[in-house]
């Protein structure tokens, strides 16, 4: 599991930024003209959605672009069960623009609707509007996203239950390009989207490139020498909550094969909790954070 293995590489001991590292907060964001963020080719998010029978369940989405064009892969799992970054033999794409689709999982009858003939994007393969993916299981509503499903049959929506207790718990985002990406994201469900920028560039007259973390146009944090600091952790706060952003670009450096990147960002349950400390009961407390990863398979400058 990729979030257990990179927040695994956090210890006591785990790369902390030093004031050696780290820049004074910035108000602008020190992103060159000629700088383009990478645009990712697949994002993955997972659901949970809890239905008024107190089943929790699994809804992952993967939007992903290739040459055949536009597509998801939907897939649901139990919660109790299912691990939450990996899909499993309940994994369908979906590649029509439009239709239905019906299997078995969990002991349940899904049933998927989805409409993108007409979506509007903006970068990536993930519609912003213009679209719906809707998913029932057993005749219930598990979830509904998108703006354009006022066709379907308002008998579909069961009235006499309520909807789903329905949250975000992670958003992947696959990456390849320069090493800058540039992402949106909400870390709690009453919370403001926030624009994220992350820059992996050498800058003039610096021998290894430095990272740099800019969250709504202000910088958060900087770490030069990534050459030899190719691993960390920092805390930062965001709509009250404590965000550990963790770090690894090791493969950027030492593998010539693979060469992909890892940032994640994870909400914290507390104020006085350590990262280390909540990693000994991920299994039981991962459901109750969110965590946003972005996978970078492309080397710093």
């Amino acid at each position: 599991m990729i979030m257990r293995s990179i927040a695994s590489c956090y210890s006591e001991h785990a790369i902390k930024i030093s004031d050696s590292y780290r820049s004074g907060h910035s108000n602008q964001p020190k992103l060159s003209t000629n700088l383009i963020p990478s645009i990712p080719n697949a994002i993955t998010c997972i659901y949970k959605a809890k239905l008024s029978t107190q089943k929790e369940l699994l809804i992952t989405l993967t939007w992903c672009r290739n040459l055949m064009g536009q597509g998801f892969i939907v897939d649901v799992g139990d919660h109790n069960t299912s691990s939450p970054s990996k899909l499993n033999s309940n994994s369908y794409r979906l590649q029509k623009n439009k239709g239905t689709r019906t299997f078995q999982s969990c002991n349940s009858n899904i049933e998927v609707f989805w409409d993108i003939s007409e979506a509007k994007y903006d970068a990536g393969p993930e519609p912003i509007d213009g679209f719906y993916v809707v998913v029932f299981a057993d005749s219930e509503l598990g979830l509904r996203l998108g703006d354009k499903d006022e066709e379907l049959d308002e008998k579909k929506y069961k009235t006499e239950t309520p909807h789903p207790k329905l949250s975000l718990l992670s958003r992947s985002e696959h990456f390849s390009g320069n090493a800058v990406y540039s992402t949106k994201a909400r870390f709690c469900d009453k919370g403001t989207p926030h624009d994220i920028l992350i820059k992996c560039v050498r800058e003039e007259g610096s021998e290894s490139p430095v990272l740099s973390v800019c969250i709504d146009n202000k910088e958060n944090f900087q770490v030069k020498r990534l050459r030899w600091n190719f691993r960390g952790n920092q805390a930062i706060f965001v709509d009250g909550l404590v965000v550990d952003m963790m770090w690894d670009v090791h493969d950027w450096f030492f593998n010539s094969t693979s060469g992909c990147a890892v940032f994640m960002f994870r909400t914290r349950s507390g104020l006085d909790s350590r990262l280390w400390l909540e990693e000994k009961n991920w299994e039981q407390k991962e459901q109750e954070k969110f965590s946003l990863l972005i996978y970078a398979c492309k080397s710093p400058s």
